[in-house]
């Protein structure tokens, strides 16, 4: 059966006959209790996870899996100029947003206009990087950088794109919900939203209809790990990110034709003291680089990846963040300095404590700051995440072994992303997004403008060489300057230790060949398949299915 765009989303939207079963494909991005109707792509913390991409598409996708190669979608080229300082984009001629308004390079300048007058919408910082923005014809646009950088397409293709005739009257665009988006990407049309479920179908007016296949996304409510196992396992499932215990025994031998996963190393996971924590008493010990060095000392990473990841995590025991994912990066210098840092040793961990002046000084058992007060926090970890809670289990008796009073504290995702953002919380276990550098990363982390913007700078530990660094990183095309860049800026970062790492996750990435072909694999890996939000290169996955016949 052929399927017929405009007929399936107008049957949904009247609560008639869903679309075509062969061309729905339902998938699972995030844990939820219920569904909330927000679709703003500038939201980091309740918008649903489908909005990016799917809805509003980049500029650019650069591609992790081919050399970050540039995969154009809105824009058709980009050229940045030979003294790095300013960059062009030319669109696609004829682009039309889903309601079928033209979509212009002035679309273009209001989005990045719009977070300049909105800097709580500026989730990457944009407007420090970046003097202004200018239409040089409909299909045109230029950005003028305020310091050269090699990576200007990279950066700014990160700001979503919306149209201006449906924003420009928004009063409030930060708390603005956008039930009813209107979009660029291939998934624009909320067909049907409830509490339970919503299908997030093709837009109407889709610049690449041709190559797109699948009639309409269906997000099923799932509220955690468990239920989401479920409903991979009994084939409900077509694209999936979730932690699946003994996955071939509990997945693939269930249907070993049609059931599948491929995992390769991907974001690094890490534990976090919040540096501005609100607890005085338990900021001096947040503060104290000893105390964080003999805290990650404690850390069993080995068990963490063995027990609590079933073996899937990569171990991390780099305290400059280099790990598996960025190993080419890594200045052997810095590790044989302060590895036994991010090295489990429970006895070196005790006695750098005793060294610190950190001991039990009211008798409870637990250890106290040098000066008497009280030390007690809880590492929070999202309820739904349950490898990352056994993992923060055996952090907390790691801890107590040393004589540090820690608990658990499991909110929902969003609370959990919120209070990161926000710095309400004392500890917490976090992630750092993956990319083709280590760059990106330590952009995301360690630059104070995104303070209060981002869950990745969560920990608040800012230093002023280290963002030199990262500028500097950008002014240069030359690999060889780069890695140099890189060694300092590690160096600085593993002297100071504000994160400690424990392992990089999996690219968690499940699939079900039984309804759809096409898929990113191991075999033949085109492009990252994980649906997860922070990876743009979803989209391609999207667009590379076709339907089983």
């Amino acid at each position: 059966m052929k399927f017929h765009t405009l007929t399936a989303v107008a049957a949904l939207m009247l609560g008639a006959a869903p679309a075509a079963a062969e061309t729905v494909l339902t998938v699972n991005i995030e844990p939820a209790t219920t569904w909330v109707r927000n679709f703003n792509p500038f939201n980091q913390t309740s918008a649903r996870q489908s909005t990016l991409d799917f809805i509003y598409e980049p500029l650019v996708v650069f591609n992790q899996f081919d050399s970050n190669k540039p995969v154009f979608r809105l824009a058709e080229t980009f050229k940045l100029a030979d003294d790095l300082k300013n960059i062009e984009f030319k669109l696609r001629a004829n682009l039309k947003w889903s309601d079928g308004q033209p979509l212009t390079a002035e679309d273009v300048k209001f989005s990045f206009d719009l977070v300049k007058k909105f800097p709580a919408l500026d989730f990457v910082s944009i407007w420090t990087q970046i003097d202004g923005v200018e239409v040089v014809d409909p299909q045109t646009v230029r950005f003028t950088m305020k310091q050269p950088t090699s990576i200007a397409a990279e950066t700014l293709v990160q700001i979503p794109i919306v149209p201006a005739h449906a924003w420009k009257d928004i009063a409030d665009p930060v708390t603005f919900s956008n039930e009813t988006p209107v979009g660029s990407g291939p998934m624009t049309e909320i067909a049907r939203f409830t509490g339970q479920t919503y299908d997030q179908c093709r837009n109407p007016n889709y610049w690449d209809a041709a190559t797109l296949k699948v009639g309409c996304m269906r997000f099923p409510q799932l509220a955690d790990n468990n239920q989401i196992l479920t409903a991979t396992v009994d084939g409900t499932l077509d694209w999936g990110v979730s932690f699946i215990p003994d996955i071939e025994k509990v997945y693939i031998a269930k249907n070993p034709e049609h059931f599948h996963y491929w995992y390769s190393p991907s974001s690094m996971v890490a534990f976090v003291f919040n540096q501005e924590s609100a607890n005085a008493d338990n900021r001096k010990a947040f503060s104290d680089l000893k105390f964080r060095q003999a805290v990650s000392m404690a850390l069993d990473r080995q068990g963490m990846v063995d027990i609590a990841g079933y073996g899937y995590p990569t171990l991390n025991q780099d305290p400059g963040l280099m790990g598996e994912l960025y190993k080419a990066w890594a200045d052997p210098a810095v590790t044989a300095e302060f590895g036994k840092f991010a090295t489990y040793d429970e006895a070196a961990a005790t006695a750098l404590l005793d060294e610190a002046g950190y001991v039990d000084k009211d008798g409870d058992g637990m250890r106290d700051n040098p000066d008497g007060t009280q030390i007690a926090f809880s590492v929070i970890v999202p309820s739904s995440w349950t490898d990352w809670i056994d993992t923060v289990n055996i952090a907390i008796d790691n801890m107590k072994a040393v004589g540090i009073d820690a608990k658990i504290e499991t909110p929902e995702e969003a609370v959990w992303s919120q209070n990161l953002i926000s710095g309400k919380f004392d500890a917490a276990i976090n992630s750092l997004p993956a990319s083709a550098s280590p760059y990106y990363a330590y952009k995301r982390a360690f630059t104070e403008a995104d303070k209060g913007k981002t869950r990745f700078t969560s920990q608040r530990w800012f230093n002023a060489d280290v963002e030199k660094l990262i500028g500097e990183f950008t002014h240069t095309a030359d690999a060889g300057k780069q890695k140099e860049i890189m060694n300092s800026a590690q160096r600085i970062v593993a002297e100071n230790l504000p994160l400690m790492p424990v392992f990089n996750n999996p690219n968690w990435y499940q699939y079900n060949t039984a309804r759809f072909t096409g898929w990113s694999t191991k075999e033949n890996p085109f492009a990252n398949p994980s649906i997860t939000k922070n990876n743009r290169a979803r989209l391609l996955n999207l667009l590379a299915l076709q339907p089983v016949q």
